[in-house]
């Protein structure tokens, strides 16, 4: 794998394939990866293993290692469909995991801080231990106190699924920052194998939650009594109760951990597997810590402004500098659009667009979206565009099909087409087409960005988070303060 095939498949993690509340800090660290030398390849055998067989086991290792990456928080939203009919947060959960993973983002931001201005003090090695642990243990807690409620302030909490999910969202956010630098040990190669692991991430728990399925769902006639004023009188109200899925939420939550203790064993042999030892670049961090000349290098690098005057007009200082300031704004503005768009706004209001059609409609939406982020991804490694006007056309159609999904959880719990299957099939297709679209367009942005630079990849980094940031601020109060969006009863007749 040549240096030109490793920048491609950064660019298809970092701006289309990765979960963007974090995008910020990952631009941010993204030193390393820009400007890393090319390593000289050997060919030997260590303790009498041919050559390709090690390699074979580091593509194999590195892989499982980017599988961790992002496989707690995905597999969390691909889990709500189960989750919210049976805890008192019920529709407002997905608003407050949009919180709760900004928060998390204090994570990267220490291991950024650390290396701007701690430089070697911090080891990398020693946390990737402690996050990936901590992951696997969250995952494993979470499957037996997800359902557990506390009272606050006289209302049923879910404290122990929301603390929990604030862990898995601080270790899914902390591994962008980590996990890459500690790659950079390896031969270039390795690396286009950890972003397919961390693709498998995002598509392998969606797949475990297609076979899952959900329960269900049965109206059963609850017989009420209500005593008013010593007069008695009797009521009668449908109640949905929600049948099984074919596997419950306690066997997911612990596949889940199985797979971040897959990437715990997976970290330990590339630390000390012999073979693996064999396929570290010579003399290349040694310990894990850049030399210190590296680091004023790298230091020098980052000194470049963002925007300069070429040749009397306004260019970009990056690259070939063909972008002047307005077509800079246009880019990052589409960017913070459609980062607030897919991380933040529309994960917000999911349940409220997708339960009134009914649990699976809802099931399908979560799962066959989170496929669709890494198929975004997958296009791209065969079309790869850096046309202005197919970014304007792509963001112009995906914000239609986001103000459509919109509109559907303004009128919850009486959307279009509520009784009827065809509302089914637009709403998950909506889904689908709006994140297939956007996440295509982050990587189209991805491309533009990596040609212009570093500092360009820091300015991406900030408006990412802004744009995700203003998302979640702004949904969070209109969800579960002002009570905009409303919820409804699967048996209820309201709406015939």
């Amino acid at each position: 794998m040549n240096c030109c095939g490793v920048d491609i498949a950064a660019s298809l993690h970092a701006y289309g394939c990765l979960p963007s509340s974090t995008l910020a800090v990952y631009c941010l660290s993204d030193r390393t990866l820009l400007f890393h030398p090319s390593a000289r390849f050997a060919s030997a055998s260590v303790s009498g293993i041919p050559g390709s067989s090690m390699s074979l086991l580091t593509h194999v290792l590195a892989g499982l290692l980017g599988m961790g990456s992002w496989v707690c928080i995905n597999g969390l939203f691909v889990e709500l469909p189960l989750i919210v009919t049976q805890i008192p947060e019920g529709w407002y959960l997905p608003s407050y995991l949009s919180i709760l993973i900004q928060m998390a983002n204090i994570g990267p931001l220490f291991v950024t801080l650390m290396h701007r201005f701690r430089p070697g003090a911090l080891d990398e090695t020693a946390v990737i231990y402690v996050i990936i642990s901590l992951g696997a243990l969250a995952s494993f807690l979470l499957a037996f106190f997800w359902k557990e409620t506390v009272v606050v302030a006289g209302v049923p909490r879910s404290v122990a699924l929301l603390v929990l999910s604030f862990f898995l969202s601080t270790v899914d956010c902390t591994s962008s920052v980590t996990f890459l630098p500690f790659m950079m040990r390896l031969k270039p190669q390795y690396l286009t194998t950890y972003f397919v692991g961390e693709g498998v991430s995002g598509l392998l728990p969606a797949l475990v939650a297609l076979i899952q399925g959900v329960g269900l769902v049965q109206c059963n006639n609850v017989t009420q009594m209500i005593n008013d004023s010593g007069l008695v009188s009797v009521s009668y109200e449908l109640q949905p109760f929600y049948q099984p899925a074919n596997f419950s939420a306690e066997v997911f939550f612990f596949f889940i951990s199985a797979m971040m203790l897959v990437c715990l064993g997976a970290f330990v042999l590339l630390n000390y597997h012999p073979a693996v030892a064999w396929d570290r670049p010579n003399g290349r961090y040694p310990n894990g810590v850049p030399e210190k000349d590296e680091v004023a290098r790298g230091k020098r690098t980052e000194q470049r402004p963002m925007i300069k005057r070429a040749d009397g007009n306004p260019r970009s200082s990056f690259g070939t500098g063909v972008y002047s300031w307005i077509q800079v704004l246009y880019i990052f503005v589409i960017l913070a659009w459609v980062n607030g768009l897919t991380n933040s706004v529309l994960p917000s209001v999911q349940s409220y667009s997708c339960l009134p059609y009914g649990i699976t409609a809802y099931h399908l939406s979560a799962t066959m979206a989170a496929v669709s982020n890494p198929l975004a991804c997958f296009i791209a490694m065969f079309y790869r565009t850096r046309s202005l006007v197919l970014l304007g056309v792509l963001t112009f159609l995906g914000t239609g099909i986001a103000v459509y999904i919109l509109g559907m959880a303004v009128l919850s719990p009486c959307p279009l087409l509520v009784n009827d299957k065809a509302g089914t099939v637009v709403i998950v297709g909506a889904w689908v087409i709006f994140i297939l679209t956007l996440s295509y367009v982050k990587v189209l942005i991805g491309v533009i960005l990596r040609d212009e630079g570093h500092s360009a990849l820091v300015w991406c980094g900030a408006v990412v988070q802004l744009g995700s940031l203003i998302g979640a601020v702004t949904m969070f109060p209109l969800v579960s303060v002002y009570n905009f969006f409303a919820s409804g009863n699967p048996c209820s007749r309201d709406c015939v």
